[in-house]
């Protein structure tokens, strides 16, 4: 296993990402704050949710499958329930490197769907938040990272 640190930061090499769960109505919703900021940091980002065409002013695929080109990296933002769903079509479309957000609570992390991606070859995230880490991260972020580590809610190592 590698420390989280080392894990992060090859998971944002990647430029091309999707961010499932993201919402119509954001709000502070998580996976919404997520595509934000990834946008803003000039990552070529994707929002996914089977319910929308268009979020944050950008379109909006249903699926993974639906990217023109593919991602290289996805970020759940889900419910834990639908994280095995996702994590079976990065598996299916060979996206290798997946994070399951949470901070607090479950957030969109599912055993099942780690164990399933660890399985298949896929580097999984069970926790934690990739604006936690640079080049994304922001002094609150930054807090919250310590925060969730001493919590349990972001994994020491992957």
């Amino acid at each position: 296993m590698r420390k989280i640190a080392e894990v992060a930061e090859e998971f944002l090499a990647h430029k091309k990402i999707a961010v499932t769960g993201v919402s119509r109505r954001p709000a502070d919703h998580g996976a919404n704050v997520v595509y934000k900021r990834l946008r803003e940091r000039g990552y070529e980002v994707f929002a996914i949710n089977p319910n929308a065409d268009h979020v944050e002013d950008d379109p909006c695929y249903h699926d993974l499958k639906s990217v023109p080109g593919g991602v290289e990296a996805v970020v759940i933002g889900t419910r834990p329930e639908h994280a095995e769903e996702t994590m079976r079509e990065c598996v299916e479309l060979g996206i290798r490197h997946v994070w399951m957000h949470r901070l607090f609570g479950a957030g969109s992390v599912s055993a099942d769907a780690t164990e399933y991606g660890r399985q298949h070859g896929v580097t999984v995230i069970d926790g934690g938040c990739p604006l936690m880490f640079p080049p994304t991260s922001d002094g609150g972020h930054r807090v919250m990272r310590w925060f969730c580590s001493a919590r349990g809610n972001l994994p020491r190592r992957v």
